[in-house]
């Protein structure tokens, strides 16, 4: 009777000790659930706070050319230049002469903007995109359609970059190690169309065919990694 009883004591004592350990696992999750939270928290007001100084710097820098340009700034610090006439010949990668001016004038500022101190620290990526109508040849098939524009709209991203690198002005020469690990180029083909109604049913070509410039933050990519990690 003596055995049982201390051996009903040793079950009982390990369930006990199992679930401590398991109430310590629960405390300890709950803990970083809720530092993640307030890390999270606090990567968003830093986040909002340099999209809001970047977003106010560019206005500054930029705001009495953007008419000129036939240019906008967006909200989300998005610079598009929405004049396929003077980007690019119909169907061409090749840079006009008046949009290699219009480079010549935005690109250096551009950068003395984002490699200042307040800035070039915390971006990640800075990043040209070309974008594109849907329209092609009527007679070809979708896919077809779709690997012209991608092929096009890359080919002219890759050109806007390479020609904004080799720019000879201090801004851009003084940093063009910088530009190595941080300019991309990326073709969206017409992965983002611009549309002239709110249902999206009217598409707007001129606005759609467009080349922007965005900069992505190192606070954007601490928000990924602490969702990612709290799958």
């Amino acid at each position: 009777m003596k055995s049982n009883s201390s051996e009903w004591m040793s079950i009982s004592d390990m369930m006990s000790g199992l679930m401590l350990v398991f109430m310590f696992i629960a405390i300890s999750f709950m803990i970083q659930v809720q530092i993640d939270k307030d890390k999270m928290k606090e990567i968003a007001r830093t986040y909002e706070k340099d999209k809001a100084e970047l977003y106010k710097d560019l206005n500054i820098e930029f705001s009495k050319d953007l008419i000129k340009w036939e240019a906008e700034i967006t909200k989300d610090n998005v610079i598009v230049f929405n004049s396929p006439n003077v980007l690019f010949k119909s169907g061409q990668s090749i840079i006009k002469e008046e949009f290699k001016t219009i480079l010549n004038e935005f690109f250096p500022r551009y950068i003395q903007v984002l490699s200042s101190k307040k800035y070039k620290d915390e971006i990640d990526e800075i990043r040209v995109e070309g974008h594109t109508s849907n329209g092609w040849n009527s007679t070809l098939s979708k896919q077809t359609i779709y690997l012209n524009n991608m092929q096009l709209s890359q080919e002219r991203a890759n050109n806007v970059l390479s020609y904004c690198y080799m720019i000879d002005e201090k801004s851009v020469t003084t940093h063009r190690e910088w530009l190595e690990t941080h300019f991309r180029a990326n073709g969206m083909a017409f992965a983002k169309l611009k549309y002239k109604d709110t249902n999206n049913t009217i598409q707007d070509f001129i606005k759609s065919r467009r080349v922007e410039f965005k900069v992505q933050m190192k606070t954007e990519e601490k928000i990924y990694k602490i969702l990612e990690a709290s799958k």
